[in-house]
């Protein structure tokens, strides 16, 4: 018999906590939940005080019995699962489906995995509370009702296989709202005027010092007023203003802010960088990584002030206590940090090693003294005419966190790189050496990226730390949301420059609008989001959805019952669905565009089996309807009768290659070139299908056909279906439609029939034994 079972979620966690533990202790896994909602059946008893149905999935009956024949045999079971309610709740499932008696039932939790935090945790054991499971439970059971209840209608009245839930149609509507902000947003043009002043440095050399003009001119004819009122202008120092000013850092990080950061410095995705510190947590690096909380221990603190004072020096050391800003935070938990402050780097992978660091190091510089500046802005006097030009200069007196750390921004930040000004003072005269005036076009406002939109939510109180990275996979695997980079367009914008008394024009291109890595909404995302903003308002009103989880996290603590909160969401919810399935009307976002002009057919624009669509015609003509997919870029409510038109140019015979024909369309998956009853793919980036001649059409063949030619690296003729390919991740055979890897040792060009056999034997005879050992 065990004397004592520990049962965390995962394996890896579980492998930490062991080698701290002695030889009394056996841990293991549940591997995460080992129970949950059947997912083809409500699993809701309504009629029963909204009990939930839980079943144990088939991937998990083993593991369970495995965990109940360990858990028998064990005098004292201790439930190590996560400190949130999540983990509460896979405690408690643990608990009812083990048949643990509560004796021998301990639940322990830590907000890390260190040798200390471990035996601490063992010498102060609790009960399972049963008010963080409630919580649990009830966001569960919202949730399920909101989805198995919303999902059908989205099936009948705009396409089937789309889903719809509670936090994720709401974050959908927040990116939808800025597209169409976006798309409706008017440019205006203004002109931005700087100058350069000659005036001595301290040796009494010449130098430039930049200004701006402190206003900006709607039009060209009010610039070149302006640089003509400068021809004949005297410019002197008309005011010099130095002030101080501190910085102070940042603090430390919270879920949300570490994903913003890890987005902005390290370019990680939100679930890569939750992947990331979840290994670094299990591995006894970081603390508890799903946190709102920006509060430090004590300990933490005096380890932080230790490394500050020893790496440099007393006067950069300044302990601080953050509070939480954001609502809900729970001030009993702390932020992220290192487990271990004397480790600046650790062993791991690339990845690991850059996340710790930036967590490392935004721990410490919060503890650093504020950095001292010294701004200094210099107002310029122009004899001809009332405006002035500012020049401004920073100096950085003590560097201070900034030695250590800078956070970063979403915008750039205008007020980087300004440096020392040149010595000046109140009256001196100054030389303008030239002035530019520099049309500027307002901009629209930024599109999301993953981390903005997770900053966003956390402003509105939408979500929690642990469902921020859940949320953003989703509505990008449902196909609602899609994160890509998209190319700017060229525009052409004046500069004027005044110098040597002359006015000179230029006109010069910029490319503007170009994303990278940016959120957005695809036509069914916004479709979908009208549908629900129609008739279920209050689902996907910020303000209720925030209101939900103050509602949770009463629950959480005990002031609110769970079954109350439910009920008097799921009897008016539920109402509206059955009056919705009712009297509502298909949507499928269509959009008359207007009359084909050659058949005087109408001309829609909606969401077919495969996406978005032009029809040409209805169904209940004589004549079938025609369709044409539209391209990328392209949108139901913004594409253009003229645009739309052109889809129908397709297919475009180009003419004969290799007496065959050849002709570009547009299918499921984009434009396409066909040939000898072969498809070759259009680029959008590079090409534009009604562009394409028989020239570049020909290329495009010869393109694929040298990539599939590279791509074959030894056939077999004794064995047609063996294969030797260059693949993505380097060389592989194929054999019988199966991928087997070529061990470092083999030169792929050299494998003769006998040794790629004894490859595939051998690694199937690996795969198997694996498979043996985990029985």
């Amino acid at each position: 018999m065990e004397e004592n079972l520990v049962i965390v979620e995962s394996p890896a966690k579980a492998k930490t906590i062991e080698k701290f533990l002695g030889k009394d202790y056996l841990v293991t896994s549940s591997f995460g939940h080992i129970r949950d909602l059947d997912k083809k059946k409500f699993s809701i008893d309504v009629e029963k005080n909204y009990e939930p149905q839980y079943v144990i999935p088939e991937d998990k009956k083993k593991l369970v019995t495995e965990l109940k024949k360990l858990a028998k045999n064990a005098q004292t079971v201790w439930l190590a699962s996560d400190e949130d309610r999540e983990g509460e709740a896979i405690a408690w499932h643990l608990s009812e489906v083990l048949n643990l008696k509560k004796k021998n039932t301990k639940r322990i939790v830590f907000h890390e995995i260190t040798k200390n935090a471990i035996l601490d945790a063992i010498k102060s054991p609790r009960d399972i509370d049963s008010n963080l499971v409630n919580a649990q439970q009830a966001r569960r059971i919202l949730d399920r009702m909101v989805g198995f209840e919303l999902s059908p209608i989205l099936w009948v009245k705009v396409k089937p296989s789309l889903s719809a839930g509670r936090v994720q149609s709401v974050a959908v509507r927040l990116l939808v709202d800025r597209e169409r902000e976006i798309r409706e947003f008017v440019a205006s043009a203004s002109y931005k005027v700087t100058a350069v002043f000659i005036t001595a440095d301290k040796k009494g050399k010449p130098v430039g010092m930049l200004a701006e003009l402190n206003e900006k001119f709607s039009s060209k004819e009010e610039t070149v007023a302006f640089l003509n009122k400068c021809l004949s202008a005297q410019y002197k120092v008309g005011d010099l203003v130095t002030k101080p000013s501190r910085k102070s850092p940042a603090p430390p990080f919270t879920t949300s802010t570490l994903q913003q950061e890890a987005s902005r410095k390290l370019g990680f995705s939100v679930s890569q960088t939750m992947s990331i510190a979840q290994k670094l947590y299990e591995a006894g690096k970081i603390t508890y990584m799903r946190t709102d909380s920006v509060n430090l221990a004590e300990t933490a603190l005096t380890a932080a002030q230790e490394v500050i004072t020893h790496e440099f020096g007393e006067k950069y050391v300044s302990i601080r206590k953050y509070k939480t800003k954001s609502k809900g935070a729970q001030e009993a938990h702390e932020a992220i940090r290192p487990t271990s402050f004397e480790n600046e780097t650790i062993t791991g992978n690339n990845a690991e090693k850059r996340l710790y660091e930036l967590i490392w190091k935004r721990t410490v510089a919060s503890q650093m003294s504020e950095a001292l500046l010294e701004k200094t802005t210099v107002t310029i006097d122009i004899s001809t005419t009332r405006e002035k030009f500012i020049a401004t200069g920073e100096v950085l007196k003590f560097d201070g966190f900034l030695k250590l750390y800078i956070e970063s921004t979403d915008e750039e930040d205008e007020e980087n790189g300004k440096g020392l000004l040149p010595p000046i003072k109140v009256g001196q005269s100054l030389l303008s050496n030239q002035i530019v005036a520099t049309e500027r076009f307002t901009h629209y406002p930024p599109r999301y990226t993953e981390a903005s939109l997770v900053k966003k939510m956390e402003e509105l109180g939408i979500g929690r730390p642990s469902t921020y990275a859940p949320i953003i996979s989703t509505i990008q695997q449902r196909g609602y949301v899609v994160k890509e980079d998209r190319e700017g367009k060229e525009r052409k914008y004046t500069v004027l420059t005044l110098k040597d008394k002359k006015i000179k024009e230029d006109i010069k291109t910029e490319i503007t609008g170009a994303e990278k890595a940016k959120l957005f909404p695809n036509d069914i995302g916004m479709i979908v989001t009208d549908f629900l903003v129609e008739y279920f308002k209050d689902i996907l009103d910020f303000n209720f959805t925030a209101k939900v989880e103050k509602e949770f996290d009463e629950i959480a603590s005990g002031k609110l019952e769970w079954s109350k909160m439910i009920d008097k969401f799921y009897l008016p919810f539920h109402k509206k669905v059955l009056e919705t399935k009712e009297k509502s009307q298909r949507s499928k976002g269509e959009r008359i565009l207007g009359t084909d002009p050659v058949s005087g057919k109408p001309l829609s624009v909606k969401i077919g089996k495969y996406g978005p669509i032009a029809q040409i015609g209805d169904k209940d003509d004589e004549e079938k309807p025609r369709f044409a997919s539209l391209l990328k870029g392209q949108h139901i409510d913004s594409i253009t009768l003229e645009e739309a038109l052109s889809l129908f140019k397709y297919p475009r015979n180009l003419g004969k290659y290799e007496d065959n024909d050849v002709t570009v369309a547009i299918g499921r998956f984009g434009p396409y070139v066909k040939h000898d009853a072969k498809f070759f793919s259009i680029s959008t980036v590079t090409d534009n299908p009604a562009d394409i001649q028989l020239d570049r059409a020909i290329e495009i063949i010869e393109e694929k056909r040298e990539k599939d030619r590279n791509k074959i690296i030894k056939n077999f003729k004794e064995n047609p279906g063996l294969s030797v390919l260059n693949g993505r991740w380097g060389p592989y055979i194929v054999f019988e439609k199966k991928n087997y890897k070529i061990p470092k040792d083999k030169v792929p060009a050299e494998l003769t029939l006998d040794d790629c056999m004894e490859i595939i034997k051998n690694s199937s005879e690996s795969k198997h034994k694996k498979r043996t050992r985990k029985k």
